[in-house]
């Protein structure tokens, strides 16, 4: 672990509240539990319906949650796993982004990507376009959004960390390495490796130190699987889901910040 250039952050442990098949009482009590169990972030992602069960079931808007989470919380960073940069303009997403640091005394991270689901775009008028047009657009839009902070009046209490998504190895990765303080992507702990490797090699290439960029990625199973595996391989944010179909069930969660706090005792 000690030959990669990020290895020596603590290891941070996320929950993404997937915001379908619930009522908002739910989310508001499962924020509530999420922070007192101890995550370190709070996400949720950025789409007008449910990913799976009803397509047509309960679901809630992303940037409107994230300000009455910044109003609720106390202590836990907020994120969207991600904004998709086609649904609002650059320089408007800036300006939500910075009110909600206001808003939660600087607990926001900027997570953004491309976009991919279609029927967000049909159903609320988007142009859906192609995989090049949507990373395009969104290599446009991060010089933007970090332009427009520079402007606003007041400005943000810090600079807002982004989170860049997506494994595209030629054109994401690339902006990673331009523009993400945290780079999150998906896959197996080999696939993450070599896509940790690229995004290092595009880091020398754009003149970025890797260990700037934390790496980030998601739990479907538990630390006694995958925790070792991503710890090696440099993942250092493990985010999991859950929604309204389990209740909320923080009990994975809760296996891994017992991990976490087993991790980082170790280095400490």
């Amino acid at each position: 672990m000690s030959e990669l250039p990020y290895a020596n952050r603590p290891l941070r442990v996320g929950v993404q509240l997937q915001p379908q098949h619930a009522d908002y009482a739910d989310l508001r009590r499962a924020v509530d539990a999420a922070e007192e169990a101890g995550v370190d972030v709070i996400l949720t992602w950025d789409h007008f319906f449910p990913l799976g069960g009803n397509p047509n079931g309960k679901h809630f808007e992303c940037w409107t949650m994230l300000a009455a989470w910044a109003e609720q919380t106390e202590r836990v960073e907020l994120s969207a796993l991600v904004t998709c940069n086609s649904y609002r303009n650059a320089e408007l997403l800036a300006d939500m982004a910075r009110t909600i640091d206001h808003i939660s005394g600087g607990r926001i991270i900027l997570g953004i990507g491309a976009g991919w689901f279609e029927k967000d775009y049909a159903e609320y008028g988007y142009e859906f376009g192609t995989p090049g047009t949507r990373i395009a657009a969104l290599g446009e839009s991060l010089p933007r959004i970090r332009s427009r902070w520079s402007q606003l009046n007041p400005a943000p209490t810090r600079p807002i960390p982004i989170l860049v998504g997506g494994g595209g190895e030629q054109k994401t990765l690339r902006l990673a390495a331009e523009h993400a303080n945290i780079w999150h992507g998906f896959g197996s702990a080999e696939t993450l490796a070599r896509k940790n490797r690229i995004l290092n090699e595009w880091c020398g290439q754009v003149g970025r130190d890797p260990g700037e960029i934390e790496r980030s990625t998601s739990a479907h199973r538990g630390p006694d699987e995958l925790g070792e595996q991503l710890i090696a391989v440099g993942e250092r944010l493990i985010t999991v889901g859950t929604d309204g179909t389990s209740g909320f069930d923080l009990a994975l969660i809760r296996d891994w910040l017992q991990f976490r706090d087993e991790q980082n005792a170790d280095r400490s």
